[in-house]
């Protein structure tokens, strides 16, 4: 089964192996790569989300994800193999969304 992630949508994904330090595990992250190429690419760009809550950081976004406390790790974005997805859990609502865009923006320009 292939899967179409869409931007935005939160999902189950196999982090391993890593090196450094790296976020590892399986662990949620969100697309935030555009659909087009989340169409045609064999990768998807995302950022890991964590449970250890950092309130102020600058790189991380506060969400609840699945009716749990989580933070949008932006200082952590990669891009992984879609075989690397497993389950869709959530997905961010439009203000989430633009949040996320707004921070992305800020740490690494127009």
């Amino acid at each position: 089964m292939t899967l179409n992630p869409k931007r935005y949508e939160i999902y189950f994904a196999d982090l391993n192996p890593t090196v450094g330090s790296e976020i590892s595990k399986i662990r949620p992250v969100v697309v935030i790569s555009q659909d087009e190429m989340n169409f045609v690419l064999d990768t998807v760009v995302i950022c890991p989300l964590t449970s250890k809550l950092h309130p102020k950081w600058r790189s991380r976004l506060q969400i609840i994800c699945a009716g749990s406390d989580a933070e949008i790790a932006v200082d952590r974005i990669r891009t992984i193999s879609k075989s690397h997805l497993k389950k869709k859990i959530d997905v961010l609502s439009e203000d989430l969304a633009a949040q996320l865009r707004r921070l992305i923006t800020e740490m690494y320009g127009e």
